[in-house]
């Protein structure tokens, strides 16, 4: 027998664990494998980071949407990837977080601060870097259907399915 959620065309959505601050950190997912997100830069405006570590290597990226690194993660973590964790935290729970990185605390209860205290042997990462161009995209997607009016009419782009009945 399948599961319940495998009999319906919908995905299950979570509630935020707790409500986060999105001016701060206005994309976060945790998906291919990575923590990533889009982080505001704290001095100018007009800018955002892509942030992301990679589950059980910890290995990590930062940069902004036109490809420039982070100038504070040299060596570690910056304020961007910190912030990401403490949102993703907020988001999903800490604990769903340190299970899909990989960390492990050594204690029962996990924080942000744990997490980023438990992911040792951090690097910057080759492929991370990459995957910033992926990540701003989709996070330029979300914005786009904030954009739109509410509607209970289906959106074309969201019909993966072919009809069920033929077109003459």
């Amino acid at each position: 027998m399948s599961p319940e959620w495998q009999k319906s065309s919908t995905a299950r959505v979570l509630p935020p664990a707790r409500p986060r601050k999105l001016a701060k950190v206005p994309f976060v997912e945790l998906a291919d494998g990575r923590l990533q997100g889009v982080v505001s830069s704290g001095s100018d405006i007009e800018r955002v980071y892509v942030s992301s570590i990679a589950a059980g290597t910890f290995a990590y990226a930062c940069s902004t949407n036109n490809n420039r690194p982070c100038g504070g993660a040299r060596g570690g973590y910056c304020n961007h990837i910190r912030a990401l964790v403490t949102e993703a935290s907020l988001q999903y729970g800490s604990e769903r977080v340190g299970r899909y990185l990989r960390v492990d605390t050594g204690d029962g209860e996990q924080t942000a601060a744990s997490l980023l205290s438990g992911m040792t042997g951090t690097r910057p990462g080759q492929d991370e870097s990459k995957a910033a161009a992926t990540v701003f995209s989709r996070f330029l997607r979300h914005l786009a259907y904030l954009e739109l009016a509410p509607s209970t009419a289906p959106l074309p782009e969201m019909q993966w399915f072919p009809p069920t009945r033929a077109v003459a």
